[in-house]
């Protein structure tokens, strides 16, 4: 009976003591009401070791924010909008039709952009804005300008205007050669008729050649830039941060037609050979090595029997010379390898196309190249697409009873200048190449100056207008 008792008391008060342990821990785990407890909180302080490394801003940041607006206020009032306004229809016009109003004719406006090169009215675009032109209007400062077509030149995409209008803000020109990979550009144009539109971007590549330029003898070397451009952005100005000419605005590479962060642009050191040959010549002057070039790379290297194990592929391959040219007469050979061509290193067939754009028939060049994987120098005196070293002459062939001009181009001839003559009373639009009369080709102008003086009958004419339509009309020419 005692032990019992003892061991009831002993548990009672194990118990007792167990309940106090635990209530006393609840009260300090529970959050205390307000004006009940008060709580002094140690914090934690970290020892300088512990702390990570971390850089803050600065106000003396060697970066300066960046900042768009200089250079487009410098370059927006040298932009200017231009329609360019043709002909539509079906491809064959006759008598009938200038009689009765047939064959569908309404016009068709596309627009695009323009850059001021010169305060009396000078104005350089892309020639795919002009190339479908039957009359060009030019506006600026809300006002309409009728522009003269001085030259086009297809191989650069490049053409060039002519307005009556004074103290105009030429553009400020810069220099694509030393326009860096990474550097801010701004394009400024007329995306979808939206006038003075600025975007901005870097510039992504250099010397891209993506074969969109359609002439015998391209040269692609554009800049490539990821500003927003778009349809009618075409001929417009892309500036550097400075408001200077860096390039022409020429293309987009997009499956939709819109952009999609790729942009090509004329490199302004190319542009400024074409504008003041259109304007001085009418006609580029075009200088050539007399031979064609190939990218150097491993498959070049294979097809052309060239040592394939090479470090670094530097420079394009000389694969065909003409039989009579200046690359032959200079003894280089198919198969050399053109690393250099004066003091510039050429990598790439855009590089080696870019180089000699800045030439003129009868420069002469110092080129270097490669052998049996040994350089050498050779002095080459460049001639112009006939193989001679002289500079081309544009001949241009009026007269006053056709009423227009007549100038000798690759598949016949072209009218263009119509004014009070035969050729308005005729319908000829244009623009308007000529290639057959009664079936019989035609390339020389004075061949249809001839035929329409002297000739009385019904005429069969054939060829293309403005557009690259098939264009045929059939008229009787009275004695």
């Amino acid at each position: 009976m005692g032990n019992t008792l003892r061991t009831i008391v002993v548990g009672f008060l194990a118990g007792l003591a167990g309940a106090c342990v635990f209530y006393y821990y609840q009260q300090q785990k529970s959050p205390p009401e307000d004006g009940q407890a008060n709580y002094t909180v140690t914090s934690f302080k970290p020892e300088e070791t512990d702390k990570p490394a971390m850089s803050m801003p600065s106000s003396s940041s060697s970066f300066p924010p960046v900042d768009f607006s200089e250079g487009a206020a410098r370059a927006i009032p040298s932009v200017v909008y231009i329609n360019s306004i043709s002909q539509s229809g079906g491809a064959s016009y006759s008598y009938w039709d200038m009689l009765f109003g047939g064959g569908g004719q309404q016009p068709q406006v596309s627009s695009g952009s323009g850059v001021i090169f010169t305060s009396d009215g000078y104005i350089v675009t892309n020639n795919h804005v002009i190339e479908s032109a039957e009359r060009i209007q030019v506006i600026y400062n809300k006002k309409v300008y009728d522009a003269e077509l001085i030259g086009t030149d297809p191989s650069t995409d490049l053409g060039v205007l002519k307005i009556k209008e004074t103290n105009l803000p030429p553009v400020t020109l810069g220099s694509s050669r030393r326009l860096a990979v990474g550097e801010w550009v701004i394009a400024v144009g007329n995306p979808f008729s939206l006038s003075s539109t600025v975007t901005a971007g870097i510039v992504s590549a250099k010397g891209r050649r993506i074969n969109i330029v359609e002439d015998k003898f391209p040269i692609e070397s554009f800049i490539q830039t990821d500003a927003a451009i778009n349809p009618g952005n075409s001929g417009g100005a892309l500036v550097n941060k400075s408001g200077e000419l860096v390039g022409i605005n020429t293309a987009i590479l997009s499956r939709t037609g819109s952009y999609t962060g790729y942009a090509f642009a004329v490199p302004v050191d190319i542009a400024k050979k074409v504008v003041n040959d259109l304007i001085k010549f009418g006609i580029v002057q075009k200088a050539f090595l007399g031979g064609s070039v190939m990218d150097y790379d491993y498959q070049t290297a294979a097809k052309y029997n060239l040592d394939p194990n090479v470090k670094d592929y530097k420079g394009v391959v000389l694969v065909e010379l003409e039989r009579s040219g200046a690359a032959k007469d200079s003894g280089l050979k198919p198969g050399d390898i053109i690393v250099k061509i004066d003091n510039d290193d050429i990598n790439s067939k855009s590089e080696y196309e870019e180089e000699l754009s800045y030439h003129y028939p009868g420069d002469k060049i110092n080129v270097t190249y490669l052998r049996d994987g040994k350089p050498s120098t050779v002095s080459v005196a460049l001639v112009n697409k006939n193989g001679t070293t002289a500079l081309i002459k544009r001949k241009i062939f009026s007269d006053p009873l056709l009423g227009a001009n007549l100038e000798e181009v690759e598949y016949g001839v072209k009218v263009y200048s119509i004014k009070d003559g035969l050729f308005r009373r005729l319908g000829i639009p244009e623009n308007y190449t000529i290639i057959s009369i009664n079936r019989e080709r035609i390339k020389d102008p004075q061949d249809v100056i001839d035929f329409f003086t002297k000739y009385r009958g019904r005429v069969l004419l054939y060829g293309i207008n403005s557009s690259k339509q098939e264009l045929q009309m059939q008229f009787v020419l009275q004695p």
